[in-house]
């Protein structure tokens, strides 16, 4: 179904993925309605209607998918029943598989392997017993992350040396998780793909991510990649998206192996079914920028051209960060965009800076 301009666009969650799409669709001539429980939702500031209510709510979840002609979301995290009762009203895009997938590390790192496309080796670990069985067989280091749940960085536990298992088991609350071993890449990448519901895709060039503490801090557009490996960053990513039958946009991020390594010199890390933060450059250095190819695919639009017209390097703005804006703002090559979040907590989200750069001339991740 073609969601023609003045149609409505639902979206579960208030933050800054959320804003970003509603100020994408309204450009477009969208209309969208926010839904999340938060007192703060930055998203409602930009947005035409917001329901205040929680994601365990039936009745207000039925009356928000009644007001909308589709449902998407900002976070992977949407729980099985919420989006049950969302798709009995309206189409929600991206699709249940795709949250079922991305939702449990095990369960993605076994759909990747299903589609032909290499990870780190992992092993199931659903109880203490099965972390020094998997430690025997993965070996340390290792990382030890919650099937469930996690971002930047929460919900893991490295280990260093076997003798680190109960430690790590403790941290991450004993629960399910999965053991991953560590591999030896050169620097960590994602693509950003976009999905129509006529099935053609939309590849980004891949980019190169650097963090700080675990949280994203900067992506260089584009990474440094020879043309076949990039063309092959994006095959992956596009093979990903087709097997999941899925609608809108995805991150999938990626390990650089050595050019020494055997087999493919790419390691699917993990997929996220939304909008990315290290896909937020393609807003000012793209014709069309990921946001608008999300709402774009979920109404059944044509996709947009996924080229750069600009290199491109992407700064997380975290915490204290934005007191910079002035300065910021300054810049000639500097495109700001703030969340609009009243209180600049360490480790928060509060906006990001972009600085365009001609093709071919953006500096290298080690000129800082």
């Amino acid at each position: 179904m073609l969601i023609p301009p003045g149609g409505r666009i639902g979206i579960l969650g208030g933050g800054q993925l959320g804003r970003m799409l509603a100020l994408a669709a309204a450009e477009l001539g969208l209309q969208c309605h926010i839904y999340c429980p938060d007192e703060d939702a930055p998203a409602a500031e930009v947005a035409s209607r917001l329901t205040r209510a929680g994601y365990d709510d039936a009745d207000a979840l039925a009356r928000f998918a009644d007001s909308v002609d589709v449902v998407t979301y900002e976070f992977e995290n949407v729980p099985a029943e919420t989006a049950a009762i969302l798709a009995a009203h309206a189409p929600v895009r991206p699709g249940a598989k795709a949250l079922a997938t991305a939702q449990d590390r095990f369960v993605e790192k076994n759909f990747i392997v299903s589609c032909g496309i290499q990870t780190a080796p992992f092993a199931d670990v659903p109880d203490r017993a099965a972390l020094d069985a998997a430690l025997k067989t993965i070996g340390a280091p290792a990382i030890l992350k919650t099937r469930r749940f996690g971002y930047d960085g929460k919900g893991q536990a490295k280990i260093a040396d076997t003798a680190d298992a109960a430690t790590a088991w403790a941290d991450i609350g004993a629960q399910p998780a999965i053991l991953e071993g560590f591999v030896p890449f050169e620097r960590e990448v994602s693509v950003i793909v976009a999905r129509g519901l006529d099935g053609k895709t939309a590849a980004y060039d891949p980019v190169e991510n650097v963090h700080t503490n675990h949280i994203l801090d900067r992506t260089y557009a584009p990474a440094a990649l020879d043309a076949s490996l990039a063309d092959e960053a994006r095959a992956i990513a596009a093979k990903i998206v087709a097997e999941l039958d899925y609608v809108g946009v995805m991150g999938v991020e990626m390990f650089v192996l050595p050019a020494t390594s055997r087999g493919s010199r790419l390691v699917v890390n993990e997929i996220a079914p939304r909008v990315h933060n290290s896909g937020h450059w393609t807003t000012d250095a793209c014709l069309v920028g990921q946001f608008e190819q999300h709402i774009r695919a979920i109404c059944g639009w044509p996709l947009g051209s996924a080229a750069r017209h600009s290199d491109a390097v992407m700064t997380n703005l975290i915490g204290r960060d934005v007191d910079a804006w002035a300065k910021i703002i300054a810049e000639p090559n500097a495109a700001l965009h703030l969340y609009g979040k009243a209180e600049a907590r360490p480790g928060r989200k509060m906006g990001h800076v972009t600085r365009l750069y001609p093709l071919g001339h953006r500096p290298s991740n080690t000129d800082r």
